[in-house]
């Protein structure tokens, strides 16, 4: 895995927090940019899904993401939270990323479960 979970917790309510880092030799780091790495959007968004499916034992697929904002630069190592909010409608979730309390990423996103998949929620 291209990335570290530190640690990650549920609650009652489907919400989730993870702890994660990005490691330096991922691959994502040396084509975005090789002198300057930093980790692009659509890694973020790829860690987001990681750990939900791994979080909330999801086999599925992301369908869409909509409301993306990213504010703020992701050098390697840096040490990630992201809080996963279950919305009202089913299978949608909004999320947050930040990093020293500072928002790096957030949007809201689909995933939907394989057909015959069971998931924990």
């Amino acid at each position: 895995m291209w990335h570290s979970c530190i640690a990650t917790e549920l609650d009652q309510n489907n919400s989730m927090l993870a702890r994660v880092s990005a490691k330096p030799d991922s691959p994502w780091f040396s084509g975005h940019f090789p002198d300057d790495p930093i980790l692009p959007g659509i890694a973020q968004l790829s860690m987001v899904t990681e750990v939900m499916r791994t979080a909330f034992g999801i086999n599925g697929s992301l369908e869409s993401v909509s409301r993306v904002k990213f504010k703020k630069i992701i050098r390697p190592d840096e040490i990630l939270d992201i809080e996963i909010k279950s919305d009202k409608k089913e299978y949608n979730y909004s999320f947050k990323i930040t990093s020293a309390q500072q928002e790096v990423c957030s949007g809201r996103l689909v995933l939907i479960p394989h057909k015959g998949a069971t998931s924990t929620l």
